[in-house]
């Protein structure tokens, strides 16, 4: 329950668009939660940004529309804003703010904490370990999402990362494990707001997933808060209730620019690209909440989601982001313009925790050589594909052709898959095999010999006369043709 200051101030000297300015105010400060009373008794909601003597700058939280300065009164809360959490959040929809949008009634909690959350001890943080299955064969496979990991969606304007974070939200387990999902949308249009629901609707209805959602029409300082309260909310789930959390946050770059714009009407000095010197600081402070604690049962995983403008990931926010976190999923406009979903760029992805929670006793045995195997075989097919454009197919060589058949069956064969599919572990790799398997066995020499035998992988004496001339086209059409056949069948 949230404390409210017994001091009302009514001397407001301006409204600025969604700034108040309160004047003769004492012993506040920075961050401090705000309760403004209108006439009407309506109650609107704000958060201290600037203090200067007896100065306070409040950011209404629903902006200054309708209201009159001379009939408002406001009320400092002496403390930074508090929410009820505990289980009651599961299965609803809110706003940033995290007022039901639902229909429901307000949320309530066996207790209510600060939205800022408390650092985690290092000395009690667990390393993270165990997978995060998401449904999605590209990830699970090649990087894996470790519980108490924070892994990150690159991603551009135009690419499907919404669908992606929304599918993996929807699909994703912890080994049959208590598990939650807290979905946090940032600055998103109303189309997306409902698809984002939509997608949602199963996991919210079986009461496993919590849904904030800020609009890109709502106030911007609303954007700032939603992180904060997903994350308070779930380290609740997680180290209150035991529950393996997953917390996907989109989009982390609309966060970004609502902090460029909040820092702007404080009149702080502005450093890269206008973004405040303390961005870094300010996406560790979210980011650095995911983790495990020694001798609790939970965990909190984080997706942030960010699209990177114009593509640059050297634009601050992926930049930074890519310091703090541990690895990332690149989505690629090439791929994409391929038809491929979900359009990953294998290459430039990486999860720094992957064997940490794959491999023998938490995947599969075979799991770590096998994704090796495949980024490797699929280098020397990018660095093939490279020499076809300077030279033409026709001048490669038989076992080059034979890589360019296998960059085919990678993204029709294994990265392909339909966005309401959740495609289970074994089949995923049993697709990396076949896939595989389009190469002749010497060119998968970081495979152990026994795995090679024990799926059948041989060297194809015939390779180079069938490969040479015209039977090298009809071979390679023969195989595009046997990809297009097991497609149908493992969709099925």
């Amino acid at each position: 329950m949230t404390i409210w200051g017994d001091v009302e101030y009514t001397a407001i000297r301006e409204l600025r668009g969604p700034l108040a300015v309160v004047e003769g105010v004492t012993g506040v400060g920075w961050d401090e939660y705000v309760r403004i009373t209108l006439e009407s008794g309506e109650q609107r909601h704000g958060l201290v940004l600037e203090v200067d003597r007896d100065l306070a700058v409040v950011q209404v939280l629903e902006d200054t529309t309708g209201m009159d300065p001379r009939a408002i009164r406001v009320a400092f809360t002496g403390g930074p804003l508090r929410i009820p959490v505990g289980p009651g959040w599961l299965g609803r929809v809110c706003n940033g703010r995290g007022e039901p949008i639902d229909g429901g009634p307000p949320v309530f909690g066996h207790t209510s904490v600060a939205v800022g959350g408390s650092p985690i001890n290092p000395v009690r943080r667990e390393p993270p370990s165990e997978p995060v299955l998401t449904g999605v064969g590209a990830v699970d496979a090649l990087t894996t999402l470790v519980r108490g990991q924070k892994l990150p969606v690159f991603s551009t304007a135009g690419l499907p990362h919404l669908e992606l974070a929304a599918q993996i939200a929807a699909q994703s387990t912890a080994g049959g494990e208590p598990f939650s999902v807290v979905f946090a949308g940032m600055g998103l249009t109303h189309p997306d707001a409902s698809f984002v629901r939509d997608a949602l609707d199963e996991r919210s209805a079986a009461g496993e997933l919590v849904l904030l959602l800020n609009t890109a029409d709502d106030p911007v300082i609303e954007r700032i808060l939603t992180p904060r309260l997903a994350l308070t909310i779930a380290e609740d789930l997680a180290f209150t209730g035991g529950r393996h959390v997953l917390v996907a946050m989109s989009d982390m770059t609309s966060y970004a620019e609502a902090l460029r714009e909040v820092s702007a009407a404080r009149g702080e000095i502005p450093a890269r690209r206008a973004y405040p010197g303390y961005l870094y600081s300010d996406l560790a402070s979210l980011y650095e909440r995911c983790g495990r604690l020694r001798g609790r049962p939970g965990s909190v995983t984080v997706l942030p989601v960010l699209t990177m403008p114009a593509g640059d990931i050297t634009h601050p926010v992926p930049d930074l982001t890519g310091y703090i976190t541990e690895g990332q999923i690149v989505l690629s406009r090439e791929t994409h313009a391929l038809g491929v979903y979900p359009p990953v760029d294998a290459l430039s992805s990486l999860s720094r925790l992957m064997r940490k929670g794959a491999g023998p006793g938490r995947t599969r045995a075979d799991h770590l050589d096998v994704a090796a195997q495949l980024l490797a075989a699929l280098a020397r097919a990018r660095q093939v594909r490279e020499l076809a454009d300077l030279v033409g197919e026709a001048a490669l060589s038989p076992t080059d052709r034979r890589h360019l058949v296998f960059e085919e069956a990678f993204l029709r064969r294994f990265v392909d898959q339909r966005r309401d599919q959740s495609r289970p572990l074994d089949r995923t790799m049993e697709a990396a095999w076949q896939v595989l398997l389009t190469l002749p066995r010497s060119q998968l020499s970081m495979l152990p010999a026994a795995l090679l035998d024990a799926h059948g992988a041989k060297e194809d004496p015939g390779a180079e006369e069938e490969d040479s001339g015209e039977n090298g086209e009809r071979s390679m059409e023969y195989d595009e043709r046997s990809m297009e056949h097991h497609e149908r069948g493992t969709v099925e």
